[in-house]
């Protein structure tokens, strides 16, 4: 059977989808439940991430064949470190409260095993254009996943979406779910719920292949 010839769009929305970093691949938990206390620092990490992402495979892309194998990951790391650093001055100097509420996560993206988990088993491998289309579908997928994780924290946690108050003073917050315990139970259950839905696609889908083919 010939291999599927990737495509930009394919490989976009692989990282989306089948390959989602946190729903799918169970990657990078530890940012996950850190910065999910709310929605907002939610999309200040993926954002983050995702420019780090791109950056770092598209240099890396760029550099395969001129890294030597025996220093390949040192050498990722710099690069990714390079991007950290940068995107650490941009958020201390353009957004100061994002900074502020996620203070050492930031640095600590250099240690995100989503990265350099693309860059060694993609980017390392592939042109320029897809590696960037793979690095942005992995930043989109994970930036959707710990968004939503984060609204139903903040809903449960304060009723608040993106700071916004949705039940008034009389809400009675659950504020396990903005500590580590409920980040953990919250995690689970939007992993339960969205490995549940794409299973069923799946299968849905492969049902029909098989009635076509019949």
């Amino acid at each position: 059977m010939a291999k599927k010839e990737k495509t930009v769009s394919s490989v976009f929305f692989n990282g989306i989808l089948n390959e989602n970093p946190t729903l799918r691949l169970v990657l990078g938990i530890c940012p996950t439940l850190a910065s999910t206390t709310s929605a907002s620092n939610a999309v200040g990490m993926g954002l983050a991430a995702t420019f780090v992402l791109v950056g770092s495979n598209v240099v890396i892309s760029l550099l395969r064949n001129i890294i030597p194998d025996k220093i390949r990951i040192p050498a990722f790391v710099v690069i990714i470190c390079t991007f950290v650093t940068l995107v650490e001055m941009l958020v201390k100097a353009f957004v100061p409260a994002l900074y502020a509420s996620l203070g050492m996560f930031i640095p600590l993206i250099v240690v995100n095993c989503i990265i350099l988990a693309r860059a060694e088993a993609f980017a390392s491998k592939n042109g320029v254009l897809l590696s960037a289309a793979d690095g942005l579908g992995m930043g989109a997928g994970f930036t959707l996943a710990i968004t939503v994780i984060g609204i139903v924290r903040e809903l449960l946690g304060n009723g608040s979406v993106f700071g916004l108050s949705l039940f008034g003073e009389g809400f009675e917050p659950m504020l396990l779910s903005i500590m580590a315990p409920g980040g953990f139970l919250v995690f689970g259950l939007v992993l339960g719920v969205a490995n549940y839905f794409m299973n069923k696609a799946e299968k849905k889908k492969t049902e029909e292949k098989g009635v076509i083919r019949a």
